[in-house]
């Protein structure tokens, strides 16, 4: 579908297409700004970007899927507002490569296609990141590595979108395998793979709360965390980041803190060690051990980091109940968005009907989309 739609906007092939996949985050909720651990799935949902060189100094793009369509000059890299506001992770993207010595004497034509659902906590804007990164790569002839790639995703929404998120998002985009969990050290960038345990199935519940994280909350857990590293290593020179700490360093310094910043604390540390004990209960095959891992991430995400909602938690306490669910949770930056159920091959679409029965009932609109993913590959150059 890409290449036509690139042709019916701007009148030509596309030169190079690239596509990354949306992604789920398994667990380590916030903690991938703090340097600790974290795991997640890219998911068989996935954005293309095509792009062609143009004769001017312009840039074009066109978004099927927000019917969306701008230009601006190649002076002009800054964030964009109102219309032109869906430009801003391309132009993120170009403008970090560039200032890594990308070439670019001509502007280009940019043309994406999705399949993602956007601001519903899977990551459009990581995967498109990814995308655009491959694509203009190759136009401009600048070779790239996945992790290239994805320091290059992060990059642009760091300094060019304003927002402050870790690694997780753009690591799996890049790094997702089929049949596969990502690990990323964020502290290290390293990454591996686990297998995803035979027989389950990851159910993703959109609750229809739509998450703008740029707007405030997610920088406000942000600075929060960095408040109270900045306390920890005051009286512990060797903590550096929250993942350092241990959950009696926070303690001893529950005085010291603000009441806020030491929930969040908590939250974050607890968090990193709870991901520590999911690696161990995959590779043993405990999935009553993961389930119980899961709940517990929601459980300090709701009542510690205040990130969740009550349609969030409704649907997390629905899922729970359910015979052939081993956990759920909120995933992503939270304040809405998605939740996600571990299962078994038994978990039917007629029990997620139910459960979308009782939300409709609960909150008197309609019922949270919901569907079954499989995992996909990671971000890679099409053509």
């Amino acid at each position: 579908m890409i290449k036509e739609y690139f042709k019916e906007q701007f009148g030509c092939e596309p030169t190079a297409v690239a596509q990354a996949p949306g992604r789920l985050e398994f667990i380590g909720n916030h903690v991938d700004y703090n340097k600790g651990i974290v795991m997640g799935v890219a998911i068989d949902n996935r954005i293309s970007v095509a792009v062609s060189l143009r004769d001017d100094d312009e840039i074009h793009m066109a978004s099927h899927g927000l019917h969306c369509s701008g230009k601006i000059k190649m002076s002009e890299l800054v964030l964009q507002e109102r219309r032109n506001k869906f430009m801003n992770y391309p132009l993120g993207v170009f403008k970090i490569m560039l200032d890594a010595g990308m070439k670019a004497g001509r502007g280009f034509n940019l043309a994406d296609a999705s399949t993602v659902p956007t601001g519903a906590g899977v990551s459009s804007s990581a995967a498109i990141e990814l995308a655009t990164a491959y694509a203009l790569g190759k136009l401009y002839n600048f070779p790239l590595t996945k992790i290239d790639a994805v320091r290059i995703g992060k990059a642009a929404e760091n300094k060019f979108v304003g927002m402050p998120c870790g690694i997780l998002d753009q690591g799996v985009s890049g790094f997702g395998e089929k049949d596969a969990i990502v690990r990323i050290d964020c502290k290290t960038e390293e990454f591996s793979t686990l297998p995803l345990p035979a027989g389950t199935y990851f159910w993703v519940f959109n609750s229809g709360v739509k998450h703008a994280l740029v707007a405030g909350d997610y920088a406000k857990r942000n600075a929060s965390c960095m408040r109270a590293t900045e306390i920890l290593n005051k009286y512990n020179p060797e903590i550096t980041c929250l993942a350092d700490a241990t959950i009696a360093a926070v303690e001893a310094c529950k005085s010291k803190l603000t009441p806020e910043d030491f929930n969040r604390a908590l939250h974050v540390v607890g968090e990193n060690n709870r991901v520590i004990e999911m690696e161990h209960a995959l590779k043993i095959g405990d999935l009553a051990a993961v389930g119980e891992l899961m709940k517990a991430s929601h459980m300090s995400s709701r009542f510690l980091f205040e990130n969740s909602c009550p349609e969030i938690d409704f649907l997390v306490t629905e899922l729970s109940e359910q015979t052939n669910v081993y956990g759920a949770r909120l995933s992503g930056g939270g304040f809405g968005g998605i939740a996600i159920a571990l299962t078994n091959g038994d978990f039917s679409t007629a029990q997620a009907d139910e459960i979308g029965n009782k939300f409709e009932k609960k909150y008197g609109r309609k019922p949270p989309q919901f569907f079954r993913t499989t995992t996909g590959e990671g971000a890679r150059l099409v053509e």
